[in-house]
């Protein structure tokens, strides 16, 4: 038993749960991904992929920003409110408007923030107007998860958005090869927002009887600060090497290194397949004072992220030349930054899933420590660029710099992170496990096995070698790394009726 009074093994069997049915989204988000991937390598090429890439990094920035830490504040707002939920919301919605036309107007009239290493041209000065879209979205769904509904941020994250930008490009392509990309993009967040909207007007409805009240949805931003902080750290440390790249290369190097992200952030997605559950199971333990059950659930679903993106970076890394073929072959140059971000996700992994409990044991501290992380990390990243033009360095060896600088940063900061919480828990929190390293080893065997084929059975590497070391990594993990908690994981959780009658030792 926990201190909260209830068996040890509900707060995992939640926690299986609710991963079981976002990691369903995760799939999801792979699938649509993909295309869009192949459609942009093979159609548009590296320059208009890099001169699209750091557009929308600044456009979602300025997004992310108009949400003023609203996606997690306005939980808050709705929970200690006597008015309509309905106005608080269009409050909220009302108060990122006004945000994004100031960064929109910013933008608009400095577009050459988009676009640092090239001239602006045909409707590429057009795409902040898109801002408001991005940030109105988000507002929605946060509001639609207070109500438990996460299908809505399925629908239009994982299904409507990426298939909008994936059909949209292919199409577009015939129209325009040089704005089609910003077009498909504008198409894909137009079309997330609206399947935001429809499950967000049915539930809420509309705001018959609504007076603005702004200044309190000011002063909660201002009181969530150290939490958005995080958000927008956490998003600028998975981001900001884009943004160096293109201060100090050519468009079409950026487009390389941006396929390479691309393919290696599907297995950052896997994180925050958990955040939905993963916050409600710790503020429940930390309510009843049960540390040691906090730092069990870190210890849980670490593992489990770390183990699920070692496998992707396994069959992704090694095979890597192969699979940024497949993109398109002038993007083979980017493999070995694909290698140093999918390394980079993996070490990533503790540090991530530690901060979800030190947002709510030390929020002001974990903030700065993220800030400190990212600053090492840019400042490693200019260093390491610099250190290899005087080395004199292939070009591409040069632009992976950054994807160094951020495995190592992000490695670093774990292991500050995950140190510091459990301090704080007074118990441990790291998800390394020795039979885990076996399992690595093992695969990593395999796959070397299968890259030391002729070019010409290329094609094995990724159709026979990378089921082969799935299977063989799937093996010694089930077998020798996995507790009866992990397989939870797997397993459908038993109707409420059955816990009762097993606590009570009926049947």
């Amino acid at each position: 038993m926990t201190a909260t009074g209830q068996p040890q093994g509900d707060d995992i069997a939640a926690l299986a749960k609710g991963g079981r049915t976002n990691v369903f989204g995760f799939a999801l988000r792979l699938a649509a991904r993909l295309p869009f991937l192949f459609i942009a390598g093979r159609v548009y090429g590296p320059e208009i992929v890099g001169r699209f890439a750091i557009a929308v990094l600044v456009v979602e920035l300025a997004a992310l920003l108009a949400t003023l830490g609203l996606k997690r504040g306005l939980a808050e707002a709705l929970s200690k409110t006597d008015r309509p939920h309905v106005h608080v919301v269009f409050d909220a919605l009302l108060v990122a408007l006004i945000a994004s036309l100031i960064g929109s107007a910013v933008l608009f009239v400095f577009p050459q923030i988009m676009y640092p290493n090239s001239n602006v041209i045909g409707l590429e000065r057009l795409l902040p107007l898109i801002v408001f879209a991005v940030a109105w979205s988000d507002v929605m769904l946060a509001a639609l998860a207070y109500r438990h509904n996460v299908k809505a941020a399925v629908t239009a994250r994982a299904v409507v958005e990426p298939w909008t930008i994936s059909i949209a490009a292919w199409a577009l392509s015939y129209a325009s090869s040089r704005d089609g990309l910003i077009i498909a993009y504008v198409l894909s967040m137009g079309a997330a927002l609206a399947a935001s909207a429809v499950p967000f007007l049915q539930s809420y409805g509309l705001p018959r009887g609504w007076s603005p009240r702004v200044a309190p949805m000011f002063a909660l931003a201002r009181r969530n600060a150290p939490l958005a902080g995080a958000d927008a750290i956490e998003w600028g440390t998975r981001n900001v090497d884009r943004f160096i790249l293109g201060l100090l290369f050519a468009p079409s190097v950026v487009g390389i290194y941006y396929m390479a992200q691309q393919v290696a952030s599907l297995p950052m997605k896997l994180k925050t397949s958990f955040d939905p559950i993963l916050g409600p199971v710790i503020t429940k333990s930390l309510a009843a004072g049960d540390r040691e059950a906090v730092a069990r659930q870190i210890r849980q679903v670490g593992f489990w992220i770390m183990a699920a993106q070692a496998a992707l970076a396994l069959i992704g890394g090694i095979p890597a030349e192969a699979v940024m073929g497949v993109v398109g072959p002038e993007f083979v140059a980017g493999a070995g930054a694909l290698c140093f971000l999918l390394l980079a996700e993996v070490l990533a992994a503790n540090g991530a899933v530690s901060e979800a409990g030190l947002v709510y044991v030390a929020r002001h501290r974990n903030l700065m420590l993220s800030i400190t992380m990212l600053g090492f990390q840019v400042a490693l990243s200019f260093l390491l660029i610099f250190v290899a033009r005087d080395l004199d360095m292939p070009l591409m060896v040069q632009a992976a710099m950054p994807a160094v600088a951020l495995a190592l940063s992000l490695g670093l900061g774990s292991i500050v992170k995950s140190r510091l919480l459990a301090r704080l828990l007074g118990a441990p929190v790291s998800a390394w496990r020795l039979p885990w390293v076996w399992a690595v080893l093992a695969t990593s065997l395999v796959g070397w096995a299968f890259v030391q084929l002729p070019p010409e059975l290329e094609w094995a590497e990724l159709m026979i070698g990378i089921p082969a070391m799935l299977a063989v990594y799937g093996f010694v993990l089930w077998r020798w790394a996995f507790k009866e908690e992990d397989r939870a994981l797997f397993h459908k959780a038993p109707s409420a009726d059955a816990m009762a009658n097993d606590r009570r030792g009926v049947g």
